[in-house]
């Protein structure tokens, strides 16, 4: 037996020494699409400011080549009343702004066929980019777990009921950030999407009645728009991304969250932190950083507030996360609610051996504590205390 305890470490080394060459090299890819892609984005946009002169160009010399043509038309009726100068002069300006027409046009065809390429160039990077971030993550997790020791997992875990029973926990909080994710993309993207359309065929119908001016103005608004859109995307991204990149840690990922929050929400929130500071495992660095965003997201959308503070204490035995607000105050029966992200919270909590607990009175504002253990040894009966 131990001959063969040796050989499964010696292959578990192996296993890690390949994942970690392939993670540095899924990392490269990844690092040379974000490059390539930076570098596409920048080309595209030189090209859409160029479309942009060539159709102003193209739209000078249309109306220069209407007048030309509308002179030499009269020169031509009339030629008895001009010279051979005029009709000349009159001939060769027409067919200078004709082909200066033709050639402009064809730039611009060309300049709008290569938007496209670049487009559809732009789009694969980022999906290769994406792709090569999902799985430098996934094998991070593998990672951490060869690395690990999975005795802990396997004491709390138990029987093989109680397996199931934390495989449908685990099941239960993912489909509840999916529902959140839903959600949020239905309220917020969604609906923006069905906006910018409207506002896209106003200006259409605006140009199909040669009312340039008032196009002019709903496209100005539709850019507009659709930059507000951006950022509200970016920062759903934002949202989504792991609380840090291994280099900052709960602490500093957290500050960062609040900062933009704040420039984001405009409320006002106090952030700080007791205790000695320190790296926690990285489950319960997930955990906590997405608790708190969504208890700010719940301020944000119901609490109709102007104030809130988060406030994080290390201790030795366990991590606090506390969160108030001054705002109006859930309704009541909000324990048993759906829609403030208290189910999915819970599931955080109780998944680490945790506890949730919340506070909320009609117009005193709402508080939140979260207390989740940091020491395996004592996980079963810290998660059992009151807060």
């Amino acid at each position: 037996m131990a001959v063969q305890a040796d050989q499964l470490d010696q292959i578990v080394r192996q296993a890690i020494s390949v994942m970690e060459d392939s993670k540095y090299q899924i990392f490269e890819i990844y690092v040379a699409a974000r490059t390539e892609r930076d570098h596409l984005a920048e080309e595209l946009e030189f090209l859409q400011k160029e479309i942009e002169q060539l159709i102003q160009t193209v739209d000078r010399l249309e109306v220069e080549f209407r007048r030309a043509r509308i002179r030499l038309a009269e020169v031509s009726r009339h030629f008895s009343r001009y010279d051979e100068e005029d009709i000349r002069r009159a001939y060769e300006t027409a067919a200078g702004l004709q082909a200066e027409l033709i050639v402009c046009r064809e730039k611009e065809k060309y300049a709008r066929q290569r938007r496209e390429e670049l487009g559809r160039r732009l789009r694969l990077v980022e999906k290769t980019a994406a792709r090569a971030d999902a799985l430098a993550s996934q094998i991070n997790v593998v990672l951490e777990y060869l690395s690990g020791n999975p005795e802990p997992m396997t004491a709390s875990s138990g029987s093989g009921a109680t397996k199931q029973q934390l495989g449908f926990r685990i099941i239960l909080a993912q489909e509840e950030e999916r529902k959140r994710i839903a959600r949020d993309l239905h309220d917020g993207v969604a609906q923006s999407f069905v906006h910018l359309s409207l506002r896209a065929e106003i200006a259409q119908r605006f140009l199909q009645r040669r009312e340039l001016e008032a196009a002019e103005q709903e496209l100005s608004m539709l850019r507009n728009d659709i930059r507000a859109q951006l950022e509200e995307v970016r920062r759903m991204i934002f949202n989504l991304r792991p609380p840090s990149d291994g280099r900052a840690g709960l602490v500093e990922s957290i500050r960062k969250y609040v900062r933009e929050f704040e420039e984001r929400s405009r409320i006002r929130v106090d952030c700080s932190f007791q205790g000695e500071e320190r790296r926690l495992a990285q489950p319960i660095e997930v955990a906590v950083f997405r608790m708190v965003q969504e208890s700010l997201s719940n301020v944000l959308k119901h609490a109709r507030a102007s104030y809130a503070s988060v406030e994080l204490v290390f201790r030795p035995d366990s991590v606090q996360l506390t969160v108030r607000d001054n705002g109006v105050g859930l309704p009541a029966g909000f324990q048993q609610a759906t829609g403030y992200g208290l189910v999915g919270m819970r599931e955080r909590a109780e998944l680490l051996n945790g506890r949730l607990d919340v506070e909320s009175r009609p117009n005193e504002g709402t508080k939140l504590v979260v207390r989740i253990p940091t020491d395996p040894g004592r996980a079963e009966n810290t998660g059992r205390e009151a807060l």
